[in-house]
């Protein structure tokens, strides 16, 4: 239930930010419409960012898409990690219980960096201890061990 709802809520996201985006490109070419100098070069600046702003979010649906893709087959193959971590009150997992879990993490992946599994639990234990920016590393090495070892 949980990814549907993630996964909608993703949708409706990327919805409204590439219409944000359209909107962008619009009002862009009506300042350049304008004609006059300063409008122009604010029109082509908006329509830069629009286009900067949906390469980045292609981009990230891109990345969502592969890690999803991988969760999924660690799922079906009952792979995932099993241990019942401590919920706070705020119904996040306990950091210290989710730290005292890291290192067999760790060390699955020092003991075999080519394969995409470890890494990819390596980046739930990451996201668990609350460090997203290791997490989200840690699942773009997974995607890219896996692509190496299909290719």
């Amino acid at each position: 239930m949980r990814a549907v709802t993630t996964r909608v809520g993703v949708a409706v996201m990327a919805a409204l930010l590439a219409l944000y985006l359209v909107f962008a490109l619009w009002y862009g070419t009506v300042l350049i419409g304008v004609g006059e100098a300063i409008a122009i070069l604010m029109g082509i600046g908006l329509m830069v960012l629009a286009a900067l702003g949906a390469a980045f979010l292609l981009v990230e649906l891109v990345f969502a898409r592969r890690a999803d893709r991988l969760a999924r087959l660690l799922e079906d193959s009952g792979e995932l990690p099993q241990e019942e971590l401590p919920l706070l009150p705020s119904g996040r997992v306990d950091r210290a219980a989710a730290d005292a879990a890291f290192p067999a993490y760790q060390a699955a992946v020092e003991a075999a960096p080519q394969d995409w599994k470890a890494w990819f639990r390596l980046a739930l234990a990451y996201d668990a201890a609350g460090d997203r920016r290791r997490a989200r590393w840690a699942v773009r090495r997974a995607i890219e061990v896996e692509r190496a070892n299909v290719a």
